[in-house]
């Protein structure tokens, strides 16, 4: 007998991206407020967007969870309180915690809350520690094997959510101190400047001299990609799957989303088959990614498992094109201001906002000037049928080529900061 499937939760960093992950198909969402969240450089929501966040979920059937994982000092508290208090007002579904001050505020206002990875469980005593202390869920160390999951699960009868698909951080979950280290900038308390994603150099202080730490970024793992043995996650017995990537863009989100989705549908119908997973593989390959690894899913990961390059290694990237003008609902017809680049006739097109989500079209049909066109130039204003509903200033992007980084070995790549986590 096939298990029930388990939830899919998707990264929120902004409207936008909440939109897309909702569209794709999660289950659940979850988001940052503010800075006390693990992603401070995302967009993130205010207090104000609580209350429209939770009935936009709740109208689409999907779960919210406040993301306040971080490490809380004693100025922190009284804002992780009215966090914590409002999200609760708004009818958002619970949190996610790691700090013992937010499982007690959680607590008194009964709200039920989830350990997040930063706490490090990776045993079932653990487990049933936080679980005794009233955690509805926990999101287990991204160090633990399959085997190790099944254990804790059979053992606890906690639900159990575990990562499936995003970056991976070469520290053990929830203990890297490197970045306060080196900038001051606490990766506990969703600052880190991620010095793990550099290519690094070792010096001889006496001669002088200099050594390459081989081809590799040896401080910087691949990301983690399940899809191809998800079905051994699912009969592991986890009750959630979470994808990474609240600073990642929302294209990226409906992509991976949307990918995990049909893997899971297919699970449930009996046709998760190696075609299948072969044509998910393909797919996500050409989201942003730093290459990919099972994890720690099948034991410790080697040196197999470490990127080769700083930026993005998908096949390709977009580009910004121009924004939305207009949008004709009867013909289904947007309207496109080109600012950036010129755009050529089933080139395929993302167009994104906070209210449209993310929509892919590849026009069949390109006018520019009352005129149908092959390609229309820089700065032309151009139309084209689009069945999906976009509005006024949403941003257009092309899907183009992504080639090879061409720079000097040791710098760093200026788009990586932006994309990251």
């Amino acid at each position: 007998m096939r298990r029930a499937l388990p939830e899919l939760l998707a990264p929120a960093g902004d409207a936008t991206s909440l939109r897309a992950a909702i569209d794709a198909g999660a289950d659940a969402i979850y988001f940052g407020v503010g800075d006390l969240n693990m992603r401070v450089k995302a967009k993130n929501f205010t207090i104000d967007d609580l209350p429209d966040v939770a009935r936009l979920c709740r109208e689409r059937g999907v779960r919210s969870a406040i993301a306040l994982n971080v490490i809380l000092k004693d100025d922190d508290l009284p804002q992780a309180d009215r966090l914590l208090d409002e999200a609760k007002r708004a009818g958002v579904d619970g949190a996610v915690v790691a700090d013992v001050a937010a499982i007690e505020r959680c607590r008194e206002i009964d709200f039920p809350f989830t350990v997040s990875t930063q706490l490090s469980v990776s045993n079932a005593r653990a487990a049933r520690f936080y679980h005794a202390l009233g955690a509805k869920r926990i999101v287990l160390a991204r160090e633990c094997s399959l085997e190790e999951i099944k254990r804790i699960r059979a053992e606890t009868g906690v639900e159990i959510e575990v990562f499936a698909h995003g970056a991976m951080c070469v520290a053990v979950s929830g203990r890297c101190l490197l970045s306060h280290h080196v900038f001051g900038k606490s990766g506990n308390q969703g600052e880190c400047y991620q010095p793990c994603r550099r290519e690094y150099v070792i010096t001889d202080a006496e001669r002088e001299f200099s050594l390459e730490l081989g081809r590799d970024y040896v401080l910087s793992p691949k990301d983690l990609r399940t899809v191809e043995f998800l079905d051994e996650i699912i009969d592991a017995g986890v009750d959630a799957l979470k994808i990474e990537g609240r600073k990642r863009a929302p294209d990226y989100v409906r992509a991976v989303v949307g990918a995990y989705r049909r893997a899971l549908d297919a699970y449930a119908e009996g046709r998760y088959d190696e075609s299948l997973k072969a044509e998910l593989i393909e797919a996500l390959d050409r989201t942003y990614n730093r290459g990919f690894s099972r994890g720690f899913y099948g034991g410790a990961p080697s040196g197999e498992d470490f990127v080769e390059r700083p930026d993005n290694a998908a096949p390709v990237k977009k580009t910004y094109v121009g924004k939305v003008v207009d949008y004709y609902k009867k013909p289904k017809v947007a309207s496109v201001r080109l600012f950036a680049r010129d755009v050529r006739r089933g080139e395929t097109l993302l167009i994104m906002g906070s209210t449209t989500g993310v929509v892919e079209i590849a026009p069949a049909e390109l006018r520019a000037d009352d005129e149908s066109v092959e390609m229309a130039p820089k700065g032309a204003l151009v139309t084209f049928p689009c069945e999906k509903r976009v509005r006024e200033n949403d941003k257009v992007y092309a899907l183009v080529e992504n080639a090879a980084p061409d720079k000097p070995r040791g710098t760093r790549s200026s788009s990586e900061e932006a994309t990251n986590g």
